[in-house]
Protein backbone atom coordinates (compact mmCIF):
# COMPACT_ATOMS: atom_id res chain seq x y z
CA UNK A 1 0.00 0.00 0.00
CA UNK A 2 1.49 3.36 -0.39
CA UNK A 3 3.09 5.17 2.42
CA UNK A 4 2.92 8.84 3.53
CA UNK A 5 6.48 10.48 3.03
CA UNK A 6 6.26 14.30 3.85
CA UNK A 7 2.94 14.85 2.60
CA UNK A 8 2.78 13.13 -0.09
CA UNK A 9 2.36 9.31 -1.28
CA UNK A 10 4.70 7.37 -2.66
CA UNK A 11 4.41 3.87 -3.97
CA UNK A 12 6.42 1.37 -2.03
CA UNK A 13 9.00 -0.64 -4.29
CA UNK A 14 7.04 -3.68 -5.99
CA UNK A 15 8.67 -6.75 -4.45
CA UNK A 16 10.20 -9.51 -7.18
CA UNK A 17 8.16 -12.51 -7.32
CA UNK A 18 10.32 -15.28 -8.40
CA UNK A 19 8.33 -18.93 -9.39
CA UNK A 20 9.57 -21.94 -8.84
CA UNK A 21 8.97 -24.26 -12.09
CA UNK A 22 6.55 -25.81 -9.98
CA UNK A 23 4.15 -22.70 -9.04
CA UNK A 24 4.44 -22.23 -13.10
CA UNK A 25 2.70 -25.59 -13.73
CA UNK A 26 0.33 -24.87 -10.75
CA UNK A 27 -0.69 -21.76 -12.75
CA UNK A 28 -0.77 -23.29 -15.91
CA UNK A 29 -3.33 -25.62 -13.83
CA UNK A 30 -5.41 -23.14 -12.69
CA UNK A 31 -6.13 -21.29 -15.73
CA UNK A 32 -7.04 -24.11 -17.43
CA UNK A 33 -9.63 -24.58 -14.88
CA UNK A 34 -11.14 -21.42 -15.00
CA UNK A 35 -11.23 -21.63 -18.92
CA UNK A 36 -13.24 -24.99 -18.55
CA UNK A 37 -15.61 -23.45 -16.03
CA UNK A 38 -15.93 -20.88 -18.32
CA UNK A 39 -16.83 -23.28 -21.11
CA UNK A 40 -19.26 -25.29 -18.79
CA UNK A 41 -21.05 -22.04 -17.80
CA UNK A 42 -21.78 -21.02 -21.39
CA UNK A 43 -25.28 -20.22 -21.89
CA UNK A 44 -27.64 -23.37 -22.28
CA UNK A 45 -29.44 -23.98 -25.67
CA UNK A 46 -33.21 -22.85 -25.69
CA UNK A 47 -35.62 -25.41 -24.36
CA UNK A 48 -38.31 -26.38 -26.96
CA UNK A 49 -42.08 -24.92 -26.85
CA UNK A 50 -44.31 -27.47 -25.59
CA UNK A 51 -46.52 -27.86 -28.95
CA UNK A 52 -42.49 -28.25 -30.94
CA UNK A 53 -41.98 -31.17 -28.38
CA UNK A 54 -45.49 -32.47 -29.15
CA UNK A 55 -45.04 -32.47 -32.73
CA UNK A 56 -41.76 -34.33 -32.02
CA UNK A 57 -42.77 -37.05 -30.32
CA UNK A 58 -46.17 -37.40 -32.16
CA UNK A 59 -43.63 -37.54 -35.41
CA UNK A 60 -41.62 -40.27 -33.37
CA UNK A 61 -44.75 -42.53 -31.75
CA UNK A 62 -46.07 -42.05 -35.73
CA UNK A 63 -43.24 -42.83 -37.73
CA UNK A 64 -44.33 -45.71 -38.78
CA UNK A 65 -48.03 -45.26 -38.90
CA UNK A 66 -50.54 -47.06 -41.38
CA UNK A 67 -54.00 -48.05 -41.38
CA UNK A 68 -54.52 -50.39 -38.23
CA UNK A 69 -51.32 -49.24 -36.39
CA UNK A 70 -51.21 -49.60 -33.14
CA UNK A 71 -48.46 -47.79 -31.12
CA UNK A 72 -46.61 -49.99 -28.37
CA UNK A 73 -47.16 -49.24 -25.17
CA UNK A 74 -43.91 -47.22 -24.29
CA UNK A 75 -45.00 -44.98 -26.52
CA UNK A 76 -48.51 -44.43 -26.00
CA UNK A 77 -47.29 -43.37 -22.23
CA UNK A 78 -45.04 -40.93 -23.77
CA UNK A 79 -47.30 -39.09 -25.47
CA UNK A 80 -49.61 -39.69 -23.46
CA UNK A 81 -47.59 -37.76 -20.76
CA UNK A 82 -46.92 -35.24 -22.44
CA UNK A 83 -50.48 -34.07 -23.12
CA UNK A 84 -51.58 -34.54 -19.54
CA UNK A 85 -48.93 -31.85 -19.15
CA UNK A 86 -49.87 -29.44 -21.98
CA UNK A 87 -51.84 -25.87 -20.47
CA UNK A 88 -54.05 -23.61 -22.23
CA UNK A 89 -51.34 -21.11 -22.68
CA UNK A 90 -49.12 -24.21 -24.58
CA UNK A 91 -51.07 -23.79 -27.35
CA UNK A 92 -52.67 -20.12 -27.53
CA UNK A 93 -56.15 -20.90 -26.29
CA UNK A 94 -58.92 -20.02 -23.71
CA UNK A 95 -62.08 -19.72 -22.74
CA UNK A 96 -62.55 -16.01 -23.68
CA UNK A 97 -61.77 -16.23 -27.53
CA UNK A 98 -64.41 -16.48 -29.83
CA UNK A 99 -64.48 -19.28 -30.79
CA UNK A 100 -66.26 -20.77 -27.29
CA UNK A 101 -69.14 -18.45 -27.40
CA UNK A 102 -72.39 -19.69 -28.57
CA UNK A 103 -72.92 -16.68 -31.19
CA UNK A 104 -76.02 -17.37 -33.22
CA UNK A 105 -78.86 -18.39 -30.81
CA UNK A 106 -80.85 -19.52 -33.62
CA UNK A 107 -79.23 -22.79 -34.52
CA UNK A 108 -76.53 -25.23 -32.43
CA UNK A 109 -73.59 -23.94 -31.56
CA UNK A 110 -70.47 -24.76 -34.06
CA UNK A 111 -67.57 -26.16 -33.40
CA UNK A 112 -64.22 -24.95 -34.39
CA UNK A 113 -61.06 -26.66 -35.35
CA UNK A 114 -57.95 -24.72 -35.28
CA UNK A 115 -55.42 -26.58 -37.23
CA UNK A 116 -50.99 -26.72 -36.42
CA UNK A 117 -50.14 -29.76 -38.43
CA UNK A 118 -50.95 -32.70 -40.72
CA UNK A 119 -49.17 -35.13 -42.80
CA UNK A 120 -49.95 -38.83 -44.21
CA UNK A 121 -48.37 -40.11 -41.25
CA UNK A 122 -50.32 -37.79 -38.40
CA UNK A 123 -52.41 -35.11 -37.45
CA UNK A 124 -52.98 -33.15 -34.05
CA UNK A 125 -55.37 -30.01 -33.63
CA UNK A 126 -58.10 -28.34 -31.40
CA UNK A 127 -61.78 -28.97 -31.04
CA UNK A 128 -63.36 -25.96 -29.52
CA UNK A 129 -66.89 -26.38 -28.28
CA UNK A 130 -68.78 -23.36 -26.79
CA UNK A 131 -71.70 -24.64 -24.42
CA UNK A 132 -74.01 -27.45 -25.37
CA UNK A 133 -72.20 -27.85 -28.44
CA UNK A 134 -71.86 -31.26 -30.01
CA UNK A 135 -69.52 -33.51 -32.22
CA UNK A 136 -71.63 -36.52 -33.26
CA UNK A 137 -71.31 -39.87 -33.12
CA UNK A 138 -68.65 -40.80 -35.49
CA UNK A 139 -65.83 -43.37 -36.42
CA UNK A 140 -62.14 -43.37 -36.85
CA UNK A 141 -61.17 -46.14 -39.00
CA UNK A 142 -57.78 -47.52 -39.09
CA UNK A 143 -56.85 -44.90 -36.53
CA UNK A 144 -55.20 -44.75 -33.16
CA UNK A 145 -55.99 -41.24 -31.35
CA UNK A 146 -55.15 -39.02 -28.71
CA UNK A 147 -57.79 -36.80 -27.01
CA UNK A 148 -56.83 -34.53 -23.81
CA UNK A 149 -59.29 -31.98 -22.72
CA UNK A 150 -57.65 -28.40 -22.24
CA UNK A 151 -60.14 -26.95 -20.23
CA UNK A 152 -63.85 -27.33 -19.44
CA UNK A 153 -65.90 -29.96 -19.13
CA UNK A 154 -67.66 -32.96 -20.98
CA UNK A 155 -69.74 -35.81 -21.30
CA UNK A 156 -68.28 -38.69 -23.67
CA UNK A 157 -69.85 -41.71 -25.05
CA UNK A 158 -68.01 -44.66 -27.21
CA UNK A 159 -68.54 -47.73 -28.85
CA UNK A 160 -66.30 -50.55 -30.54
CA UNK A 161 -68.31 -52.98 -32.58
CA UNK A 162 -69.03 -55.64 -31.14
CA UNK A 163 -67.50 -59.09 -32.21
CA UNK A 164 -70.69 -61.63 -31.14
CA UNK A 165 -73.84 -61.12 -29.54
CA UNK A 166 -73.89 -60.54 -25.49
CA UNK A 167 -74.30 -64.05 -23.63
CA UNK A 168 -77.79 -65.99 -24.22
CA UNK A 169 -78.73 -63.60 -26.89
CA UNK A 170 -78.44 -65.17 -30.29
CA UNK A 171 -79.60 -62.34 -32.44
CA UNK A 172 -76.72 -61.11 -35.70
CA UNK A 173 -74.66 -58.67 -35.20
CA UNK A 174 -75.99 -56.56 -37.87
CA UNK A 175 -79.34 -55.73 -39.20
CA UNK A 176 -80.30 -56.01 -43.00
CA UNK A 177 -80.96 -52.20 -42.82
CA UNK A 178 -77.55 -51.81 -42.70
CA UNK A 179 -77.46 -51.06 -38.40
CA UNK A 180 -74.54 -53.34 -36.58
CA UNK A 181 -73.89 -53.85 -32.96
CA UNK A 182 -71.90 -51.89 -30.79
CA UNK A 183 -70.64 -51.95 -27.20
CA UNK A 184 -70.81 -49.51 -24.91
CA UNK A 185 -66.55 -48.22 -23.89
CA UNK A 186 -66.95 -45.17 -22.11
CA UNK A 187 -70.37 -43.16 -20.92
CA UNK A 188 -69.03 -40.59 -18.78
CA UNK A 189 -68.04 -36.80 -17.98
CA UNK A 190 -64.72 -36.09 -18.53
CA UNK A 191 -62.51 -32.43 -17.94
CA UNK A 192 -58.92 -30.95 -17.70
CA UNK A 193 -57.83 -32.85 -14.44
CA UNK A 194 -58.61 -35.91 -16.62
CA UNK A 195 -55.54 -38.16 -18.19
CA UNK A 196 -55.35 -38.40 -22.04
CA UNK A 197 -57.80 -40.69 -23.45
CA UNK A 198 -56.48 -43.31 -26.11
CA UNK A 199 -58.38 -45.13 -28.90
CA UNK A 200 -57.31 -47.69 -31.16
CA UNK A 201 -58.69 -48.87 -34.62
CA UNK A 202 -60.85 -52.03 -32.87
CA UNK A 203 -60.91 -50.99 -29.12
CA UNK A 204 -60.63 -48.20 -26.71
CA UNK A 205 -63.96 -46.35 -28.09
CA UNK A 206 -62.95 -46.09 -31.64
CA UNK A 207 -66.45 -44.62 -32.29
CA UNK A 208 -67.11 -41.52 -30.29
CA UNK A 209 -69.37 -38.31 -29.62
CA UNK A 210 -68.40 -35.27 -27.63
CA UNK A 211 -71.01 -33.04 -25.66
CA UNK A 212 -69.76 -29.71 -23.84
CA UNK A 213 -71.29 -29.17 -20.82
CA UNK A 214 -69.14 -25.68 -20.81
CA UNK A 215 -66.90 -24.11 -22.99
CA UNK A 216 -64.05 -26.89 -23.72
CA UNK A 217 -61.42 -27.34 -25.71
CA UNK A 218 -60.21 -30.89 -26.77
CA UNK A 219 -56.68 -31.35 -28.51
CA UNK A 220 -56.65 -34.72 -30.91
CA UNK A 221 -53.64 -36.06 -32.20
CA UNK A 222 -54.29 -38.79 -34.75
CA UNK A 223 -52.45 -41.16 -36.95
CA UNK A 224 -52.99 -41.77 -39.73
CA UNK A 225 -55.04 -38.88 -40.53
CA UNK A 226 -58.55 -39.33 -42.45
CA UNK A 227 -58.22 -40.20 -45.64
CA UNK A 228 -61.37 -39.97 -48.46
CA UNK A 229 -59.45 -41.19 -51.39
CA UNK A 230 -58.12 -43.86 -49.64
CA UNK A 231 -61.49 -44.85 -48.24
CA UNK A 232 -61.35 -44.02 -44.74
CA UNK A 233 -63.80 -40.60 -44.64
CA UNK A 234 -65.65 -39.69 -41.54
CA UNK A 235 -69.15 -41.49 -41.20
CA UNK A 236 -71.69 -40.38 -38.63
CA UNK A 237 -73.85 -42.65 -37.00
CA UNK A 238 -77.69 -42.91 -35.32
CA UNK A 239 -77.98 -44.67 -32.73
CA UNK A 240 -81.03 -46.76 -30.83
CA UNK A 241 -81.10 -48.80 -27.53
CA UNK A 242 -80.12 -52.88 -27.77
CA UNK A 243 -81.85 -54.01 -24.48
CA UNK A 244 -79.24 -57.43 -22.77
CA UNK A 245 -80.75 -57.73 -19.03
CA UNK A 246 -77.23 -57.56 -18.04
CA UNK A 247 -74.68 -54.86 -16.64
CA UNK A 248 -72.80 -54.26 -20.48
CA UNK A 249 -74.32 -51.49 -22.67
CA UNK A 250 -74.56 -51.81 -26.66
CA UNK A 251 -77.03 -49.98 -28.86
CA UNK A 252 -77.49 -50.52 -32.79
CA UNK A 253 -75.55 -48.47 -34.93
CA UNK A 254 -76.64 -47.11 -38.42
CA UNK A 255 -74.04 -45.14 -40.52
CA UNK A 256 -76.34 -41.58 -41.61
CA UNK A 257 -75.42 -38.76 -43.82
CA UNK A 258 -75.56 -35.13 -41.66
CA UNK A 259 -75.20 -31.62 -41.89
CA UNK A 260 -72.77 -31.57 -39.62
CA UNK A 261 -70.17 -29.11 -40.41
CA UNK A 262 -67.17 -27.51 -38.17
CA UNK A 263 -65.34 -24.18 -38.77
CA UNK A 264 -61.25 -24.66 -39.90
CA UNK A 265 -59.15 -21.94 -38.92
CA UNK A 266 -54.88 -22.68 -39.17
CA UNK A 267 -52.70 -21.11 -35.70
CA UNK A 268 -51.04 -18.52 -35.89
CA UNK A 269 -47.63 -19.14 -37.08
CA UNK A 270 -46.34 -18.28 -33.43
CA UNK A 271 -47.43 -21.45 -32.71
CA UNK A 272 -46.49 -23.52 -35.93
CA UNK A 273 -43.65 -25.97 -35.29
CA UNK A 274 -40.67 -27.18 -37.15
CA UNK A 275 -40.79 -30.18 -39.09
Amino acid sequence: MPVQVGGSKVAEPRARLELSPTAVSDKGRASSKKIRRRRQKAPAAPSQSPMQRLFDTSREVFLASSPGFVPPPDAVARLSGILNDLKPHDVGVDSSMPYFKHADSKGPPRVTYLHFYDCPKFSFGIFCLPKSAIIPLHNHPGMTVFSKILFGSMHLKSYDWAKSPPESHDTAIEHSDGARLAKVNTDSVFDASSETVVLYPENGGNLHCFTALTPCAVLDVMGPPYNRADGRDCAYYDESPYLTGGDEQYSWLKEVSTTFEMKGIQMPRKFSVSA
